[in-house]
């Protein structure tokens, strides 16, 4: 504000200067001298920061414009409407009231000095007013761009503590899972385990004596070890996922992870029955849709790419779109061949269309 104050202050000083110069009678050293002196208070309110002393430096520069205009040039006192509004609004909060008082002096003037002294002070009063309207949109600008910048700090830090959230949790699953195999193990395998040593070593105490009472220990001890087998079996078998859920699962996990990396929407679609995809099927499929992801992000200057996993009759289709710039004539390079032989390896085939942006399919057979 105090540079646009003192930018107006040169352009009314220049007027006053020009008329000046075309008046007859001049004394050249108290109009310079006056000029200086006007401007050094000038800068010195618009460099130091101490409001007392903003208040000085104005009231000086209010006492040397009335002087000056009184005993070395009237036009100095065009200046009067800055230097008088740069005072008062210290002390009157609305502009329209600084403006009415800077027009008192009229009354003394002549009609054309009071016309051009009205005109300077509308000047004065509009370019103020516009310069601090400016200056306080600017301002609520600034105190809106802090807050959202604070509002993304603060978001940032919520999702870094929820994604530790996340790993604790995780852990926390870890070791429950692990404490729980650890106590069923204990609990049924390892007693059904330690019955049969007790069987076995009892039979080799009476292998001498009565072998028929050893037989029948060891009988004991066959059929216990028979039965903690078949509950490591089932407790191995309740414990893995079945395959068809770990290929989804591990699927929709790598998109939503690679939409919020790219902050792009990538809808997945799934039809038809996904138990029949084999387990090396989604080896494939992870690794062609991954590939096909990238290369989208990377050439084809997509805002949206679409992902879909159809099972039909006798063949899976997987299908990775953008809505890119296409190509109309493809030339394959490392990405799109191991694409190829990642499906010729399970006797499938990569079909890729540039016409309308840019798609993949990979077709696998279904084994029967």
């Amino acid at each position: 504000m105090e540079r646009l104050l003192l930018f107006y202050k040169l352009i009314v000083w220049g007027y006053a200067a020009l008329d000046y110069i075309s008046s007859e009678q001049r004394n050249e050293s108290w109009f310079v001298l006056s000029s200086l002196i006007y401007f050094c208070l000038s800068l010195f309110a618009s460099i130091v920061r101490n409001v007392r002393w903003k208040k000085g430096a104005a009231l000086c520069s209010v006492f040397l414009v009335i002087l000056s205009s009184a005993y070395v040039e009237p036009s100095f006192g065009l200046l009067l409407p800055l230097n008088g509004y740069e005072l008062a609004s210290f002390y009157i909060p609305r502009r329209w009231g600084i403006w009415v008082v800077l027009l008192v002096p009229m009354v003394w003037l002549g009609p054309s000095a009071a016309k051009l002294y009205g005109l300077v002070a509308l000047f004065s009063l509009v370019s103020v007013t516009t310069a601090k309207r400016h200056l306080e949109r600017m301002k609520q600008q600034e105190d809106r761009l802090d807050q959202l910048r604070n509002d993304w700090h603060r978001l940032t830090r919520s999702v870094n503590e929820y994604h530790q959230y996340i790993k604790q949790s995780e852990y926390m699953l870890q070791l429950e899972e692990r404490n729980r195999l650890s106590q069923r193990i204990h609990d049924q395998i390892g007693h059904s385990l330690t019955g049969a040593l007790i069987q076995m070593e009892a039979a080799k105490r009476l292998m001498d004596g009565d072998r028929n009472k050893a037989k029948q220990l060891l009988e004991n001890a066959i059929h216990i070890s028979k039965e903690g087998i078949e509950q490591i079996r089932m407790t191995l078998k309740q414990m893995k996922p079945p395959p068809e859920q770990m290929g989804i699962n591990r699927v929709k996990l790598f998109i939503d992870e690679f939409s919020a990396q790219h902050h792009l929407p990538i809808p997945l679609v799934c039809k038809g029955d996904l138990d029949v995809i084999t387990p090396i099927q989604w080896k494939v499929i992870y690794e062609n849709m991954a590939e096909a992801l990238t290369n989208a992000i990377k050439y084809a200057e997509a805002t949206a790419i679409a992902v879909e996993i159809h099972v039909l009759n006798r063949v899976i289709k997987v299908e990775v779109k953008d809505n890119g710039k296409g190509a109309t004539k493809i030339k394959k390079g490392l990405g799109i061949i191991g694409m190829e032989e990642r499906a010729a390896s399970v006797h499938g085939t990569v079909i890729v269309d540039g016409t309308n942006g840019f798609s993949v399919t990979t077709l696998l057979p279904i084994h029967e």
